[in-house]
């Protein structure tokens, strides 16, 4: 649906909230495929924190960002606490499959 096609405050509300829920589904996801990448890495011996992956997944969004007419600063900072968040969890995972 257009936003300019909205006519009033419920239905707005109502596309957020359903948005909001197609977002989290893609976060879960995303969980999902951190989970897979700390299998990966356990069985490779790899560190959950890879700086120059970071930093390329960082100039990614920033980019996108940018493309969408988005505050590419806001987006670093979103996307650098959801990455601390998978290094986390990787981190936790690889806790448990590691002697």
């Amino acid at each position: 649906m257009n936003p300019n096609d909205i006519p009033d405050m419920p239905t707005l509300r109502e596309q957020i909230d359903a948005l909001d829920a197609r977002l989290m589904a893609l976060m879960a996801d995303r969980h999902a495929l951190i989970d897979r990448a700390a299998q990966i890495k356990s069985g490779n011996g790899m560190p959950a924190r890879i700086d120059e992956r970071v930093e390329e997944v960082v100039a990614n969004v920033r980019r996108h960002a940018t493309q969408l007419g988005l505050d590419p600063d806001l987006y670093d900072h979103i996307w650098r606490r959801l990455i601390d968040a998978a290094i986390d969890q990787e981190e936790r995972q690889l806790k448990k499959d590691r002697p």
